[in-house]
């Protein structure tokens, strides 16, 4: 595994908050890391994957505020750049994507094209 100096995303105050809150919930394994990927799927072609993982002998590790991250190698070509926030409104929660690479987006803005 790599660590990478350059970060290939960001988050905003409001998922690092987000994600401290997951990471110090009772009964979190703490040997896994947040991983920061994509999958094949979804309406545009495309699905984010955030959520915590066993670090992969293919992913570079990155660390934000003191959150481990890891991202498979292959995927950073997709994400670079991309601003990952927490929205906590009446009409919209959960993480949200700003995504320079995505040539489109779907709707409900989890999954892209390039």
């Amino acid at each position: 595994m790599e660590t990478t100096t350059q970060l290939p995303v960001s988050f905003t105050a409001g998922a690092i908050a987000e994600i401290r809150r997951l990471l110090s919930a009772e009964g979190f394994d703490h040997s896994q890391q947040l991983r920061v990927g994509v999958k094949g799927g979804g309406c545009s072609g495309m699905t984010y994957v955030l959520g915590f993982d066993q670090p992969a002998a293919n992913d570079n590790h990155f660390e934000i505020e003191g959150i481990s991250c890891i991202m498979d190698k292959s995927h950073e070509i997709y994400l670079y750049g991309m601003l990952i926030d927490w929205q906590d409104g009446l009409n919209n929660r959960g993480f949200t994507f700003k995504n320079p690479n995505a040539s489109s987006t779907c709707g409900c803005g989890t999954s892209f094209a390039v």
